[in-house]
């Protein structure tokens, strides 16, 4: 009797085997790609049973983002709603906003003290001269600029988080300095990535720009793959290519966003203690489950040496990739794990 209900056990798990494995293969691959959000490119894969039940997914990711990039912007604001751009343009007033600003801001806070104050939303009034300098560099480059170091450090006295003012409770936030303005480029799209996958079902791997998050493996159990760019667009334009599973990928780099100033490249990555955009590495990546995390970390990362970049992956449990000034890829412990052979 006994063998008997072995054999009827293991057949039934054979049986709920090869349904779910019907099942998973019943499912195919869409694609969806948009340019209207966070000002950089939007692509959605998942697997799904039709395409209708694969653009109700898309759909919703799409709304959720879009309300976010209206959310987190700082240059524009839009009728009914209180951004970035509102709180920023109206110093001194207690502003009651959307919960996802609070949340937001709060992640910040925190960034803000495991980055040493490298990673800091409040930083927008140097980053907005930087900009400026920046746009006029690229659309006038005959008239290009480096921003004056006095005017930055002018700027830089109405930075920090004493001068934010974060209601939670209230849902409220205050600027108490006039001269304050906040900037969240290096978290909040990373952010909102990861805000909407956790919501997501299995099987989706999301890219905004930088940031790329799988949501769990494909149908049949296969890893997602997801290129890590080379600085110098050698071949397929890769260094290597990852497996990921489920979690997040994030690359910082000074190949993105130049200008040009008497032949140096200018990028965007500005560092808080030199004012100047960071001159210790290429690029950095970091994996580790949480996008916003990984966005502020390859920040963070970016700007540190790579012993004390270490420590914070230690802390943070997370793995990276460092590119050094000469191409040379130095790698955390456990990185190289994830490298497809």
């Amino acid at each position: 009797m006994k063998r008997k209900g072995i054999a009827l056990v293991l057949a039934l798990l054979t049986a709920l085997g090869m349904n779910l494995a019907q099942a998973n293969t019943a499912k195919k691959r869409f694609q969806a790609s948009y340019l209207d959000l966070f000002d950089t490119v939007t692509s959605i894969l998942g697997y799904e049973t039709d395409e209708e039940a694969f653009q109700k997914v898309t759909a919703e990711i799409y709304d959720e983002l879009l309300i976010c990039d209206h959310l987190y912007d700082i240059y524009h604001e839009y009728p009914d709603l209180v951004n970035l751009c509102t709180i920023n343009a109206h110093p001194g007033e207690a502003l009651e906003v959307d919960q996802r600003i609070i949340d937001l801001l709060l992640v910040a806070r925190e960034a803000d003290q495991f980055s040493g104050h490298r990673m800091d939303v409040t930083l927008g009034a140097v980053l907005r001269i930087w900009h400026e300098a920046r746009e006029n560099g690229i659309n006038h480059p005959e008239s290009a600029y480096v921003p004056d170091l006095a005017e930055l450090k002018a700027a830089k006295e109405h930075t920090g988080f004493d001068l934010l003012e974060i209601d939670a409770e209230n849902c409220t936030v205050k600027l108490l300095d006039p001269e304050t303005s906040l900037d969240v480029g290096a978290l909040g799209k990373g952010y909102a990535v990861q805000r909407v996958c956790e919501r997501l079902p299995e099987g989706y791997l999301l890219s905004v720009g930088g940031n790329v998050v799988a949501t769990g493996p494909k149908p049949d159990g296969s890893p997602w793959v997801v290129g890590v760019q080379d600085p110098e667009g050698r071949g397929e334009g890769y260094l290597h290519k990852v497996n990921l599973v489920k979690g997040a990928v994030v690359t910082s780099g000074d190949y993105q966003r130049l200008y040009e100033v008497d032949g140096k490249a200018y990028h965007h990555i500005i560092d808080p203690e030199t004012l100047f955009p960071g001159e210790k590495w290429r690029g950095v990546t970091v994996i580790t489950e949480d996008s916003g995390l990984a966005d502020a970390m390859s920040t963070s990362l970016f700007l540190m040496e790579q012993e004390e970049g270490q420590q914070l992956l230690d802390q943070m449990g997370a793995v990276a990739m460092w590119i050094g000034k000469d191409g040379k890829q130095l790698f955390s412990p456990g990185y190289e794990a994830y490298i497809k052979p």
